[in-house]
């Protein structure tokens, strides 16, 4: 079976005070209903909002002057109501275009997919995916409102064509550059009926024919990307907008570049265009100019056309719409506003001076229609500025210069001949100034900082307020209000090396955890530095899987949905054995056989797991190891040579999933199949020959063998071997130790040596295990659960099935109570990013099973379902341990081997008890006194002369402290509250032959 994509999950934090209505980020698309007289924007928050324009709030007509309700001081109509919003996209929406008779919203993302959504339906759903890309999709567009097709181009330089009832791709356009193919990106499109026109890095506007997918010409001549491109409704024009700041107006019929306007000194980034032969169109460019161009009644010299600067925005314009008497633009703010137009057919507003051009290439109005003065008649409507006029292109006559001191003034220089008249660049003021309304937006973020623990984010928005955010807990949990982020961070961060296990992403506004499964289970903290509402009793020096423990409660609700499912499946099954066992109680059998608890693999148990009887066992105690490292081997040596007997309790314990701190031994490593399924593991003698290998002694053999053992190590040293173990019989008592390597899913049989196993009966059982294949999914889990209850309840109808289900519990991962509206996503990674299969919220992951169960990855059911995390070797660092200027004795091995090595988590404090059970161990068979101090409390450890805390970690100390790839150097030393006696010193043997002896260097 083929193995699924890499799938990730993640998680977005709500933000404070969080409303419906309005963007957080910039808006990057616009569209119009004119049917029903709504605004449609999308925005970098992935958020389409929908907004009613109640066009009887404002008299209708249109008018060509600044809004006299400016003008004279009053507030600005609003006009723009809120009606509804979705969160359609995971990361930018770059494009949006409506569709079937402005029924249906098609939106374009960075996160790949192209949705539609209806929010004129009745019953409005999400959005729905129709198609992806291979990368970002940029643009969007559609030929009529009556066409059932939209079309799409993006970064993965290709078209597509989709249908919108969800039949999928119509058609592929192949669009790579021809020189160079990364330079085929589409970032503009156009479409009509009978023709696709595209543009990008490349600078050529190509036509392709949306039937057969075939290119149709090409047209040179821009010099810088293409941003926008409009084809007129009969399809014989295309304009062009680029970077290259000109317009260029194509004819499709002459295959050339007609025109080329040039009223833009910056790059040109959006065209709109309502008029069917694209005769009046709107400009936008990368300052915040927006122009309006009318070319009726010019008999094809577009040098006689009108160009106006309408407004100015602080910002680059990525998006422009306009209807009825109205503009609105989209800037990088997460606001909108709103322009009034100016009606450019009305040719009594223009001034004097200009009217005598205009008069050359229209209809001269009848000498009985008296002519008002700028600024007087014409129903209360003034004049258009002269200096908001533009000169359309470098070719045209007016205006060549424009007087600035006077509004109306305009010279009469009109060209003679051949004549060139001499380029002017286009500084001309806006009509209007402010604009009649603004849509205002939410403050969204704009910077984050994670911080050492790896738990809290600091987070500045476009409000300029600092938050800080707790990951776990899934909310912010203190206000810094406007301050720098810089600032704030050094009072709140806290001296710590945690392995990273999770990403941050702001790129919609919002805060999105990203989990890998590759490293999302490789952080852990103790937990006796959680604070919980509720306490709970853990056990000393427990660890907390930090990915673990959120996904546990991202998933709760279905966790709750998969062990009702699981227990109705099994109570189907177990009818006809309840009923046999209920009979059977009837008349009592003289002798009752007590069947063995049913294993599944290796980890079927948990003692952690809730049973359907009720039975839960107790918690274990954490293991605890410090190995030797050897320099020279690339293997590190092995850290007991004997292994602490296990209880049948711990035997249970150590087969649940990856350990976490009160099941693992911190330095021991896993042994790993290559397909990742945990082998048997081998003794130490066998991962490093030629240690002899040292047989696991059997439950209740400590006592029996005491003397036995204290000869075997006596023998040991006299033949200059190394101790067999690194601690004493009473610092082991009660630890679990592991083998060499342990993986995150332990066995009890890794501690003897596996048997001789025939290896046609072996081969046989593993192809009749494997006759039957599962999902690489989460459905996968489940389907392996419920056949392994058909093959048991087949083998043995008279035993009920008992589930198997093991979720942690809250002495695992404590109890989290997340905001029901937190959203969960789930992500696959393809060739040009990660796309989304899955989003929902902590609340409705219960109802959305069977989608979780298709879509979700197989190791989500895992962790969720078994408890069992992804194998991975625990990460180790190695370090040498020296007594203070050799007032104490040393802690060295008998060959002087004096490196080791432990997990990353280790505390200083397990570092000076394993140094205090070397050079001041208790007697054997001795109790240590009640009173006796903790190593800690007379015991000191010191790196680069700084005095370390007890709680401070090998990874902290690394990182903050030592500050360096070499092995860590430690030295500990007493502070006095108890004296440790030197050892004698040893005798050394006398040589035979002086003479010969090799001096002392």
């Amino acid at each position: 079976m083929a193995k699924k994509a890499r799938q990730r999950i993640s998680y977005v934090l709500e933000l404070p005070n969080s409303s419906p209505g309005g963007h957080r980020l910039g808006v990057n698309g616009l569209a119009i209903d004119r049917d029903n007289a709504i605004l449609y924007s999308g925005g970098r928050d992935g958020v389409i909002c929908a907004w009613d324009l109640n066009r009887g709030v404002t008299p209708g007509g249109h008018s060509a002057v600044v809004d006299t309700s400016q003008a004279n001081g009053k507030p600005p109509k609003s006009i723009t109501r809120f009606r509804a919003q979705t969160q359609a996209h995971t990361h930018w929406i770059n494009d949006i275009a409506l569709a079937q008779q402005h029924t249906a919203l098609v939106s374009a993302s960075a996160d790949l997919q192209v949705k539609v959504w209806r929010p004129l339906a009745s019953d409005i759903k999400e959005p729905v995916t129709i198609g992806q890309h291979a990368d970002y999709v940029r643009c969007l567009a559609t030929s009529s409102q009556s066409t059932n097709w939209v079309a799409s181009g993006g970064l993965d330089r290709k078209i597509y064509l989709w249908d919108l009832s969800g039949a999928g791709k119509t058609l592929e356009i192949d669009v790579q550059g021809e020189e160079v193919s990364q330079k085929g990106s589409v970032y503009a499109l156009g479409a009509t009926h009978d023709i696709l026109a595209n543009g990008g890095p490349e600078s050529i506007v190509r036509l392709w024919d949306p039937k057969s997918g075939q290119r149709i010409t090409k047209f040179v001549g821009h010099t810088d990307m293409i941003r926008a491109v409009l084809i007129s409704e009969s399809g014989d024009m295309v304009l062009s907008a680029s970077a290259d700041q000109t317009v260029k107006v194509w004819s499709v019929t002459a295959g050339r570049c007609m025109h080329t306007l040039t009223m833009h000194d910056h790059s040109v980034w959006a065209l709109f265009s309502d008029d069917p032969g694209l005769n009046i169109f709107y400009s936008s460019d990368r300052s915040g100019l927006v122009v309006k161009t009318d070319v009726r009644e010019t008999k094809g010299d577009l040098d006689k056309g009108l160009s106006l600067a309408i407004a100015k925005e602080n910002d680059g314009v990525s998006k422009i719409v306009a209807w009825d008497d109205s503009i609105w633009t989209a800037t990088s703010r997460a606001s909108i506003n709103r322009w009034k137009d100016v009606d450019t057919s009305d040719r009594t507003l223009l001034p004097e001076t200009y009217k005598p051009h205009r008069a050359s290439v229209t209809t001269m109005r009848s000498k009985e229609t008296a002519v008002p003065a700028a600024g007087a008649g014409n129903g209360g409507k003034q004049t258009i500025p002269a200096k908001s006029i533009l000169r359309i292109s470098n070719t045209a006559s007016f205006p060549l210069a424009i007087g600035r001191d006077s509004e109306d003034h305009l010279p009469s220089l009109v060209r003679k001949g051949s004549e060139f008249a001499e380029p002017v660049a286009n500084t001309a003021e806006p009509v209007h100034h402010l604009p009649e309304e603004t849509i205002e937006g939410h403050f969204g973020l704009v910077k984050h900082r994670l911080l050492n623990d790896r738990r809290r984010v600091l987070t500045l928005d476009t409000a300029g307020d600092v938050l800080m955010w707790d990951l776990i807990q899934c909310r912010p949990v203190r206000s810094f209000g406007k301050r720098h982020l810089e600032d704030v961070e050094p009072e709140v961060n806290t001296r710590e090396a945690v392995a990273p296990w999770c990403s941050i992403d702001i790129s919609s506004g919002n805060l999105t955890v990203v989990l890998e499964p590759y490293n999302c289970f490789d952080a852990e903290m103790y937990a006796d530095d959680i604070v919980l509402e509720e306490p709970v009793e853990f056990r000393e020096d427990q660890r907390i899987n930090l990915g673990k423990w959120i996904l546990r409660y991202l998933f709760a609700n279905l966790i709750d949905e998969e062990i009702r499912r699981d227990e109705a499946f099994r109570q189907k099954l177990n009818e006809g054995a309840a009923k046999r066992m209920a009979a059977g109680r009837a008349a009592p059998p003289l002798a009752i056989a007590i069947p063995p608890r049913p294993a599944w693999g290796s980890a079927d148990l948990s003692p952690a797991t809730p049973r359907v009887t009720g039975f839960q066992y107790p918690p274990m105690t954490p293991g605890l190891g410090i190995g030797l490292a050897t320099p020279s081997s690339p293997v590190p040596p092995v850290p007991e040579g004997v292994v602490a007997t296990l209880s049948p309790l711990d035997k249970r314990a150590s087969q649940v999933s990856r350990p976490s701190q009160e099941r693992e031994d911190y330095f021991s490593d896993a042994i790993q199949s290559p397909d990742g399924a945990p082998k048997p593991t081998q003794t130490p003698a066998t991962e490093a020959p030629p240690t002899p290998e040292i047989p696991v002694k059997a439950p209740g053999e400590n006592g029996k063998d005491k003397d036995k053992d204290a000869k075997d190590k006596d023998k040991d040293k006299e033949n200059g071997k190394a101790p067999a173990t690194t601690f004493g019989k009473k610092f082991r008592m009660g630890m679990s130790f592991g083998t060499k390597k342990l993986g995150r899913t332990m066995s009890t049989a890794a501690t003897e040596k596996p048997p001789v196993v025939d290896e046609k009966a072996e081969e046989s059982e593993s192809s009749s295990n494997h006759e039957k294949e599962f999902d690489d999914s989460f459905l996968g889990v489940v389907q392996k659960m419920r056949n392994e209850y058909e093959k048991q309840h087949s083998d043995d109808p008279d035993q009920l099935v008992e589930t198997r289900l093991m979720p942690s519990l809250a002495n695992d991962t404590p109890v989290l109570k997340l905001p029901a509206g937190t959203k969960v996503i789930v992500q696959e990674e393809t060739s040009g990013g990660s796309a989304e299969i899955y989003r929902g919220t902590v609340a409705s992951v219960g109802a959305d099973a069977d989608v979780i169960e298709e879509r979700g990855p197989q190791w989500l059911g895992e962790v969720l379902l078994l408890n069992a995390l992804p194998p991975k070797d625990p990460a180790k660092i190695s370090f040498f341990l020296y007594p203070w200027k050799d007032t104490l004795p040393p802690v060295a091995s008998a060959d002087g081997n004096n490196r080791l090595n432990a997990n990353r988590m280790l505390r200083v404090r397990k570092i000076l008890a394993y140094v205090a059970e070397r050079i001041d161990p208790v007697p054997e068979g001795e109790e240590p006194a009640p009173d006796a101090l903790k190593p800690e409390e007379y015991l000191e450890l010191y790196c680069n002369d700084q005095l370390l805390p007890n709680k401070m970690t090998l990874n902290t100390l690394r990182t903050h402290v030592w500050r360096g790839g070499a092995d860590i150097v430690l030295h500990y030393k007493a502070n006095g509250k108890k004296e440790i006696p030197m050892p004698p010193p040893e005798e050394v043997d006398e040589p035979d032959e002086p003479e010969a002896a090799a001096p002392l260097s």
